[in-house]
């Protein structure tokens, strides 16, 4: 490789170690790793340099590097298997929530401009600071941090909105359930309700006519013997009037008391 071409590739590794990095740190987990990933992968690109062509590109043809380095490291792992009689307790993650953020936050990118849009992934995507991201989008500094304070004000905005377009739903949800709710137990309550009015009506009305048949009973009752009565005094009231008409008809009278009959007697006896 010619002293040229020596420069260039040192230069160039000056300028992009921190951003190659970055993506070998996405790549495999451990920052030892990283490191190593991306030694390995300068290491094959240096013998490399030369083919090439557009230098611009140069950032693609080390992560594939990177990428294709990362993979064979995995094909030649040694998987140690030790005897146990317990196996570990193994947390795992499953990342349900970093995959929801970055889904929403790829989703809410789309309603920006396509300058906003540019300053946000290379200063907080691709960690490039002002000026790399303003030599790279062809713009002053300043205009770089205009615009990255808009797209960002514009992106809390969105996210504002959704959440709280987020917490309502949740409000209506959990509020028709509790108006079923209600209105099922008003249901309840109205029906217990009719139930008891219906069974007041019934014993009400049973108590009337139970009290009806007995008072119809009583006087029932009672009839007879004032009948009985009645008959009794009118015959001992008619009786002197029956033996009065019989002596009459008989023609006998009643004669008056006088002591003359009283006086004939004792003379009878004394004879």
């Amino acid at each position: 490789m010619a002293q040229g071409e020596v420069l260039a590739f040192e230069d160039y590794v000056r300028t992009r170690q921190e951003a190659l990095l970055r993506s070998a740190r996405r790549l495999v987990p451990d920052p030892v790793d990283a490191q190593d990933l991306l030694q390995t992968a300068l290491v094959r690109t240096y013998g490399r340099w030369d083919g090439i062509a557009d230098k611009s590109l140069a950032d693609a043809y080390l992560r594939r590097v990177m990428i294709n380095t990362r993979t064979e490291w995995w094909r030649a792992r040694k998987l140690d298997e030790v005897p146990t009689e317990q196996l570990p307790d193994a947390s795992v993650d499953d990342g349900s929530e970093q995959r929801a953020d970055r889904a929403l936050l790829m989703d809410i990118l789309q309603i920006l401009a396509p300058k906003q849009r540019s300053v946000v992934v290379l200063r907080h995507w691709e960690q490039m600071s002002t000026e790399e991201t303003a030599a790279a989008l062809g713009m002053s500094a300043g205009t770089v941090k205009s615009t990255l304070h808009r797209a960002l004000a514009r992106l809390r905005q969105e996210l504002e909105s959704r959440e709280l377009t987020s917490r309502e739903a949740v409000a209506r949800e959990t509020g028709g359930r509790q108006s079923a709710g209600s209105a099922r137990e008003t249901g309840n309550h109205r029906q217990t309700e009719g139930v008891r009015e219906t069974g007041s009506r019934r014993s009400a009305e049973g108590v009337r006519e139970t009290g009806g048949r007995q008072s119809a009973g009583s006087v029932r009752s009672a009839a007879p013997a004032a009948t009985g009565r009645v008959p009794a005094q009118r015959t001992r009231a008619a009786a002197p009037a029956k033996v009065t008409s019989v002596t009459a008809a008989r023609g006998h009278t009643a004669a008056p008391y006088d002591g003359r009959h009283d006086e004939r007697g004792r003379e009878r006896c004394a004879a």
